[in-house]
């Protein structure tokens, strides 16, 4: 494996071993959860195959279920995230042209094109994860309040963790 492989592994490891051990115990209220690991999905570099993204999203998320006790939430959001993010992260991160980005960040990508990416699909994330949590729409406004609440604190720490822990680069 090269470098590059390992650095990938080692921020799935990292923001796992953050999701796992500290973001599963705190309380926020009622509508917010974060869950930073999404993150690990989002950078994955903008080449990658379909079948080993939507592997790696599916098993990332089922992942998290086990060690949750859930009934597959995790795995069912994160897999249809990265369907979505094979359908956006050429539109959005690359505009179009076809240029491969190694490791999708508010570093490598204009800050505003990486936050409108990270935005979409962690919102598609919470929205899903919280609609089938309730199975079904009864109390879309709570859905609705916990994926904006969700939605916006995910962010904030997805920036503040690139902040933190990647290197800046060139844009």
């Amino acid at each position: 494996m090269n470098k590059k492989t390992w650095r990938i592994i080692g921020r799935f490891a990292l923001l796992l071993l953050i999701q796992l051990l500290v973001l599963n115990h705190v309380f926020l209220g009622g509508y917010t959860f974060p869950m930073l690991y999404l993150l690990a999905i989002l950078m994955l570099p903008t080449n990658m195959k379909r079948i080993p993204l939507l592997l790696i999203a599916f098993g990332t998320g089922l992942l998290v279920d086990v060690m949750n006790n859930m009934l597959g939430f995790h795995a069912l959001a994160c897999t249809v995230v990265a369907m979505m993010r094979i359908l956006f992260a050429d539109r959005i991160l690359t505009r179009g042209e076809p240029t491969a980005i190694d490791r999708p960040s508010i570093y490598s990508v204009s800050p505003q094109y990486f936050i409108s990416y990270m935005l979409i699909l962690v919102a598609s994330f919470y929205l899903i994860f919280f609609t089938v949590e309730l199975f079904g729409f009864r109390s879309f406004g709570s859905v609705l309040l916990a994926t904006i609440f969700s939605t916006v604190v995910t962010s904030l720490l997805a920036v503040l963790y690139q902040f933190i822990f990647l290197k800046k680069e060139t844009i």
